[in-house]
């Protein structure tokens, strides 16, 4: 097993690396920079965002004829990890959720015509967008055959009825994948359908006040009130809908990770000169044992995260869907956001806890990692399902 990046994918993370360090690291340095959502101020956004373009940088997961890199889920991994070192970065190369993963089910579930509509303008920045699934309870969230948002044939379109909520970006996505139930079959009663912010029928109820800080458009709970959608806005066949979620899901659930991984290295980085050059009872803090094994063990779960992320990256790019790796990835590099985030704050002591550095920041932002796309719970019970039924052979190497 040979763990060399090949030469372009090398190239292009530390590419992105250098872009990171040189152009939005110093912007996310200066409090002015943070807009409503505690997030970059769309101006600074824009400008930003076409240097990441014209440096060839842009939308790396989208092929390279829709004017993106051509990267393939293992090629993307180190690169977005380099991206989630500034809680700017991701969003700035357009590789941030929920429009990366919206992009990648677009790519791979489209038709032309719908690529050409809904995906090109994705890619290219001019819209955002949003992925309409979770609901209020007893609505679907985890479970989504617990979907109670139906769309009723009319003709040849489509009338939804329902809620939504905490839909993240929903504020200014202007094009939107929604999953609705289309029958009562457990398999295939649900379908996905796409439609435009313009279109009548729908309202934001509100926007979701979270625990931390959130993506541009925040996390809205919405109403269907008879919107209707022509038939050729549907997403792939009648009944996909739970094969559409595990298209986007799987792979989306996996790019958290990457970026994940970039801000827990992060956090490292902060702490690591401080504890060098902080001394307690007459020695540095880096000498001190306990603190040597705090960040050890930090370090550790990095690279044990990294490792379960290429392997799960590269299972899906042999076009498997690769529940059982995303799922281990997703509870590990989870927990290791928090633990690293922790770690760096309780090593710099108030002054981590302060705002002078992002770790406050990147503190109320990572709990939510054990919750998105999947509580770690729910994963667990993925991973147990697997072992009973192989056994032994859960740890097969193929």
């Amino acid at each position: 097993m040979d763990f060399t990046l090949p030469p372009e994918i090398e190239d292009i993370r530390s590419r992105v690396r250098a872009f990171v360090e040189e152009r939005i690291l110093p912007v996310e340095a200066d409090p002015a920079s943070f807009g409503e959502h505690e997030n970059i101020r769309p101006d600074l956004l824009e400008g930003l965002r076409a240097e990441a373009r014209a440096a060839g940088l842009w939308a790396l997961a989208m092929p390279r004829e829709r004017g993106g890199g051509g990267l393939g889920v293992s090629g993307i991994a180190p690169c977005y990890e380099e991206m989630g070192r500034s809680i700017f970065g991701p969003v700035c190369f357009n590789a941030a959720a929920p429009d990366d993963g919206n992009m990648l089910l677009l790519n791979k579930a489209a038709s032309e015509a719908q690529k050409a509509r809904w995906l090109q303008p994705i890619i290219d920045g001019r819209v955002r967008s949003a992925f309409a699934m979770t609901e209020p309870a007893p609505g679907a969230g985890s479970d989504p055959s617990l979907m109670l948002t139906t769309a009723t044939r009319k003709g040849d379109r489509w009338v939804i009825e329902g809620r939504k909520w905490f839909i993240t970006g929903a504020g200014v996505a202007r094009h939107f994948i929604l999953v609705a139930r289309t029958s009562d079959d457990p398999r295939r009663g649900l379908t996905c359908f796409l439609f435009d912010a313009e279109a009548p029928g729908w309202r934001i109820l509100r926007k979701v006040p979270i625990m931390g800080p959130e993506e541009h458009g925040g996390h809205c709970e919405i109403a269907f009130e008879g919107l209707e959608i022509p038939d050729e806005n549907r997403l792939m066949a009648v009944g996909d809908g739970l094969k559409a979620t595990q298209i986007r899901l799987g792979t989306a659930r996996l790019t958290h990770c990457m970026r994940w991984l970039g801000m827990a290295r992060r956090a490292l980085e902060i702490a690591a000169p401080y504890v060098a050059e902080r001394r307690s009872f007459g020695i540095p803090l880096a000498e001190h044992e306990g603190v040597q094994w705090m960040l050890g063990e930090a370090a550790m779960a990095i690279e044990i995260g990294r490792l379960l992320t290429m392997k799960a990256a590269c299972t899906i790019d042999g076009g498997d869907f690769a529940r059982k790796e995303v799922s281990m990835a997703k509870i590990a590099v989870a927990d290791v956001l928090h633990k690293a985030i922790d770690t760096a704050i309780q090593l710099i002591g108030a002054r981590g806890y302060s705002r002078d550095t992002p770790l406050e920041w990147m503190y109320r932002y990572a709990r939510q990692a054990r919750l998105v796309d999947g509580a770690s719970e729910v994963h667990k019970m993925v991973l147990a399902r697997f072992f009973l039924e192989e056994r032994t052979d859960f740890w097969s190497w193929g």
